[in-house]
């Protein structure tokens, strides 16, 4: 499932392509989607894109000036159509003929023979909303809004969501947007936090060290400023001073930092461009250090999702299964006897002839007992019937 590098290599990919390209005529979804039509078709426009945590935004922007244009077409307005890349989406760049299978959405340039930019999606999970912006309920980027990102995080801990285990709450993208299913196992092995703990106990001390950090900072800082003021050593600006101390305070890695540094290492190992047709995927294999690699362990979270780590799960891991009942000593199930089909009994209620009680014998031996010349059992009365009237009479 594309995470977020892949989502900002993707942004990376269509701008590498598009610089320069002319597209014309109307934006054309595939007949299969169900997604919604782009409301949008222009003689001519450009194409550029920009990325965050886990959407994509195209720009489509008509140009204003040529001798090909009418008036009414330059006064037509850009529109954002934003996507979102489900299990399998993408962005191809590709002749008419070599057209993907499953391009569903087509924007088309004004060469002959033309181009096509076109988001490809096999198995049809990923979206896209025309006139579309971020997501509201999405937090700021872990990548490229890192101070916001930290931020949103410590200053909610008092959020129910925190009280799940860590490597659940990594997914909720409200709080870290941008973070998938490779990345959290990435992220919590380096971080050595086993992935079942309770996320506000994780990241609870974090909150504590930043305030503790910045009351620390901002002291040095004064006083690194007053220094200079009284002795008049350097002549350098309060600012330039502030910069220095920052760039010299060496931070420990976090799990908020290590959100942050390890998605980047995944953009720098496809800086050259993001193409799944290449090397990129055989690259980011090998770069796993936990995820899917062997000799780690794997289990399904609360939500299914499979979660890979090392060593002990945490206290909030699913618990086994626990033993049907009718499950045998040695562990292996009863098999439960269920009658065969059109052969169900059925329970008929047939009196006895030496005592009041009632006998069950099902439909099958009844039917067996007339055929081999058996009557059913009958319960005694006074009342005179034809089978005891015979044998009084004998």
């Amino acid at each position: 499932m594309p995470e977020g590098p892949e989502l900002h290599l993707a942004s990376l990919f269509v701008n590498s392509m598009c610089s320069g390209v002319v597209f014309t005529g109307p934006v054309q979804r595939s007949e299969v989607s169900k997604n919604s039509e782009v409301p949008f078709s222009c003689l001519a426009y450009t194409i550029t894109a920009t990325s965050r945590g886990k959407e994509v935004r195209l720009t489509l922007k008509p140009l204003k000036s040529g001798p090909a244009l009418d008036i009414s077409m330059r006064d037509q307005q850009p529109m954002d159509v934003v996507f979102r890349f489900g299990m399998s989406g993408l962005f191809r760049f590709t002749t008419e003929e070599e057209l993907p299978k499953h391009a569903h959405l087509r924007f088309y340039t004004n060469e002959k023979p033309s181009r096509v930019l076109s988001f490809v999606d096999s198995r049809r999970f990923g979206s896209w909303q025309p006139s579309g912006t971020w997501q509201a309920d999405r937090g700021p980027c872990v990548m490229f809004e890192y101070q916001r990102f930290r931020e949103n995080v410590l200053s909610n801990l008092n959020d129910r969501v925190f009280e799940r285990p860590i490597c659940e709450v990594l997914l909720n993208q409200k709080y870290f947007n941008g973070i998938g299913n490779y990345l959290r196992a990435e992220i919590l092995f380096r971080s050595n936090i086993p992935p079942f703990v309770k996320a506000r106990t994780a990241l609870e001390q974090l909150h504590l060290m930043d305030l503790s950090e910045e009351k620390q900072t901002h002291r040095e800082v004064k006083e690194e400023v007053a220094d200079m003021k009284m002795f008049n050593t350097t002549a350098v600006k309060e600012t330039d001073m502030e910069e220095k101390l920052k760039e010299e305070v060496t931070e420990i890695p976090d799990l908020l930092s290590l959100c942050n540094s390890v998605p980047l290492e995944v953009i720098n190992m496809g800086v050259k461009g993001y193409d799944p047709g290449q090397n990129h995927y055989t690259e980011l294999k090998a770069w796993f250090q936990c995820y899917s690699v062997a000799g780690m362990r794997s289990t399904r979270d609360h939500n299914s999702r499979t979660i890979w780590f090392k060593g002990d799960p945490g206290p909030l891991a699913p618990k086994a299964k626990k033993r049907l009942k009718n499950d045998d000593h040695a562990g292996k199930k009863k098999k439960a006897k269920f009658p065969k089909k059109g052969k169900v009994k059925k329970e008929v209620e047939v009196p006895q002839k030496q005592t009041g009680r009632k006998c069950v014998m099902n439909s099958q031996e009844v039917r067996e007992n007339v055929t081999r010349g058996r009557k059913a059992p009958q319960r005694h009365s006074g009342r005179m019937t034809r089978s005891n009237s015979h044998v009084q009479a004998q």
